[in-house]
């Protein structure tokens, strides 16, 4: 990969400031993508995959890899640019695609967080009080929906806290296991051992498609693009960085709970970790590791619903959207329609399958949106700009392309007929909104040409 020469672009002229230096994005990104994904997904890759769980997770970091080549060019080169949406816009010209970029990334969102509050009513929230799955993630959803409408005010110092305590879980692990394998306990040959009855490739492709899961969230560092100091250089090296820190990470800590705990325990979880401390017999509360496991999956619920609501809001100032989701609560100036809307929505989704049906309808979600980000970066070549910006080898969105239509061949009819079915809403929406659009431009013309009639008769 190359880049152009090193030159920082001003500060922008709207007033941000760039103070966000290259350790500062490192560990935004690292937030955002470490945390929930392996607190609750490593007991269903290993399902997929069996003992050499480590190696789908392997996988899917190189096809994320791809894309965030992707997203290094296209957000320097458009760094006042809002994403994919814009992305896709600026490359085919169509609103139809932009709306849907966008539609995908708020039902990713919607989705994910249905999925993650079902990870949450699990075994690490029976440390603490049992409840059934589905009860428990409505009301979890009811609170995270009760304090978006309350107003966040997010920062770099309250997203490092909460990455740390993600951190400090997944650390736990690791240090629980080296004690435990260290005393002679644990079985290592588990770690090349794939599931019974399957040949090895299908079996890491399978864990592949839910690994994926683990590493989306990337994307969202697009936002903050014009707050970076020197962001054509610094961006595209910080994004692979902490990418890769999050992607060893994660190897590691499926590698030693396959050591500790046979795959078939580690499937039937939904606390896989939890069972992992359990068994090493290192005296760690188990209440203790519920807690921070809970904070990192609500965290990411969190911020995921903030996401979803305010993209929902925003579409529709734009009037790609129902204008009642622009409707915002008078003394906190939260966009109370939208949230209930997206919070509704996912209550519905917790009925419709568990965390790994749901998982992998986010990940097909969100290939649309790589998919046509790969795509944009090709298209794009042909766009000069009048600075400096990161330029990624092209093979590069060609073999990320590849990788998003190859998982998406991947994906089951369950996966398919929930993400086609949130695909087939967008569209119904964007053309209701063109239709109502055209409506109220006709409305005016058409009072106007009776006012001038009345006029005349006069």
């Amino acid at each position: 990969m190359t880049s152009a020469k090193d030159a920082s672009l001003g500060p922008d002229p709207s007033g941000l400031k760039r103070n966000i230096t290259g350790l500062f994005l490192f560990l935004f990104i690292l937030g955002d993508v470490l945390g929930a994904g392996i607190y609750a997904l490593v007991g269903e890759i290993a399902g997929q995959t069996g003992g050499a769980v480590w190696v789908p997770l392997g996988v899917a970091l190189v096809l994320a890899l791809l894309t965030a080549g992707s997203y290094s060019e296209l957000v320097t080169k458009y760094p006042k640019a809002g994403g994919s949406a814009v992305f896709a816009e600026k490359a085919y010209h169509s609103p139809l695609i932009s709306f849907l970029v966008g539609f995908c990334m708020l039902a990713a969102g919607v989705v994910s967080a249905a999925a993650l509050a079902l990870a949450f009513s699990g075994d690490y929230l029976a440390q603490f009080i049992e409840i059934p799955p589905v009860l428990g993630a409505i009301l979890f959803l009811v609170l995270v929906a009760l304090i978006n409408m309350r107003g966040i005010k997010e920062s770099m110092q309250a997203n490092f806290v909460m990455t740390s305590i993600e951190l400090s879980g997944l650390l736990i692990v690791l240090i629980a296991v080296g004690i435990f394998v260290g005393g002679g306990g644990g079985d290592a040959t588990r770690l090349t051992e794939f599931t019974p009855g399957t040949t090895p490739f299908l079996a890491v492709m399978a864990g592949a498609l839910l690994a994926y899961y683990s590493y989306v969230g990337f994307e969202t560092s697009a936002n903050i693009v014009e707050e970076i100091r020197n962001p054509a250089k610094v961006y595209p090296r910080t994004l692979f960085a902490a990418l890769i820190t999050a992607g060893l990470l994660y190897m590691l800590v499926a590698a030693a709970a396959t050591i500790t705990v046979p795959v078939d325990s580690l499937a039937d979880s939904t606390g896989p970790l939890l069972t992992v401390i359990e068994a090493t017999g290192t005296g760690i509360p188990g209440w203790l590791f519920s807690a921070i496991a809970l904070i990192a999956v609500a965290n990411g619920a969190l911020l995921t619903m903030i996401m979803a609501s305010r993209l929902a809001y925003g579409m529709a100032k734009q009037g790609l959207m129902p204008a009642a989701l622009g409707r915002v609560l008078p003394q906190r100036g939260t966009p109370w329609v939208a949230i209930v809307a997206t919070t509704l929505v996912a209550m519905v989704l917790t009925f419709t399958g568990g965390l790994a049906v749901l998982a992998g309808t986010v990940v097909v979600l969100l290939l649309f949106v790589f998919l046509s980000t790969n795509i944009a970066v090709l298209v794009l070549r042909r766009d000069k700009v009048d600075h400096d910006h990161f330029r990624v080898w092209t093979v590069i969105p060609v073999l990320g392309a590849l990788s998003c239509i190859g998982l998406m061949t991947q994906q089951g009819w369950d996966v398919w007929l929930r993400a086609g079915i949130l695909i087939a809403i967008g569209a119904v929406l964007f053309l209701a909104s063109r239709l109502w659009g055209r409506r109220s431009a006709r409305r005016p013309q058409e009072e106007g040409k009776e006012s001038k009639a009345g006029k005349a008769e006069r």
